[in-house]
């Protein structure tokens, strides 16, 4: 269906193409039995010590204020990522804003953390629990004076309806906030991140999501930053500010983060230094050019323990994730591997 659709969908603006994505998903009407596939407890798995059904997420940035993320689960995704959510509703930076590389097959967006805000996102989910394991990714308002203070609201707020939180310190539409990868900056973050949770009781994991533009010698000390105040898992990477010089399609100028098939091999390089560095003693989600079940599996064996993908939906639609369980199952057979959590860094 998304074939014979996708030349429509892709003759409409971007950003006009998911708002109706994300209306249709509202009707919440397809079954979802049509997304399983044979053998699919191979891909079971655990995340934050909660049991998945498979590796594959949706990362945040297409459910930007929780509104289809029951809807999405039925997709098949083995977890959703919801928001980035701010404190307060904001309407992001003026349009266009988003652009379709298609020759690239990759998307660059400069949206500005377009949300409903933090209190309607909460009563959202109060009044429609997750059906599957759900994160929410917290950030700051564009205008707020005092970025930390925005966090720790969206911690304190959101909290108690998600099964983990992202702290996203990498987006490169709001200005400054790539700052809190510096290393006194990201402790003073982190210090007062587990000063909430202490003081009002959060359990829930915590998860950084990093810039996939940092230096190699960054990584150490976020690595120790991440240990010493026991940060439960890291997301690689965001989009890229860079990394254009091999790109075809003309809007490859626009300004924003790049997304999709040009950011593959950098968020996997980068996967695969976590993960040498850290030996699964936290968690790793894997992001940047996941469209099928070979490139999840590249992510995986280079220490990724599950993915995300976003870009690769817009390309090639609702059933990729079905099409993916499908590419990983053949692909753990003909390497002999039982289940898919004993590939985990196998080729880091």
């Amino acid at each position: 269906m998304f074939s014979i659709l996708k030349p429509i969908i892709f003759s409409l603006d971007p950003e006009t193409a998911h708002d109706f994505a994300i209306n249709s998903l509202k009707f919440n009407v397809l079954p979802k039995n049509i997304f399983k596939v044979e053998n699919e407890e191979m891909l079971e798995t655990s995340l934050f010590n909660e049991r998945i059904p498979n590796p594959i997420g949706l990362a945040a940035g297409f459910d930007k204020s929780a509104e289809v993320y029951n809807s999405l689960f039925k997709l098949g995704y083995g977890f959703v990522e919801v928001g980035t959510v701010t404190p307060k509703r904001q309407l992001g930076n003026s349009k266009p804003r988003v652009f379709r590389l298609e020759k690239d097959l990759a998307l660059i967006n400069r949206l500005g953390f377009n949300n409903h805000g933090s209190e309607i996102v909460s009563m959202r989910i109060s009044n429609n629990l997750p059906s599957g394991f759900l994160g929410i990714n917290i950030g700051p308002n564009k205008d707020t004076k005092n970025k930390k203070e925005d966090y720790y609201i969206c911690l304190s707020k959101l909290s108690s309806f998600a099964g983990y939180i992202t702290i996203n310190i990498s987006s490169p539409n709001t200005e400054g906030l790539r700052n809190f990868h510096d290393q006194k900056e990201l402790e003073k973050l982190l210090i007062g991140v587990n000063k909430i949770k202490k003081e009002e009781n959060i359990k829930r994991p915590i998860a950084i999501k990093i810039s996939p533009d940092i230096d190699e010698n960054e990584i150490s000390k976020i690595i120790e930053l991440i240990f010493k105040h026991k940060i439960d898992g890291i997301i690689v990477s965001n989009t890229t500010d860079s990394n254009r010089e091999n790109l075809i399609d003309i809007q490859k100028k626009e300004k924003g983060g790049l997304s999709g098939q040009p950011l593959k091999n950098l968020s996997t390089d980068l996967i695969r230094k976590f993960f040498k560095e850290t030996r699964g003693r936290i968690q790793i989600i894997g992001v940047g050019g996941v469209d099928s079940g070979q490139s999840a599996f590249e992510k995986i064996v280079a220490g990724a323990d599950v993915v995300q993908l976003y870009t690769g939906m817009v390309y090639k639609g609702p059933g990729v994730v079905k099409e993916m369980k499908k590419e990983l199952i053949s692909i753990l057979k003909k390497e002999n591997i039982k289940n898919i959590g004993d590939a985990v860094g196998i080729n880091a």
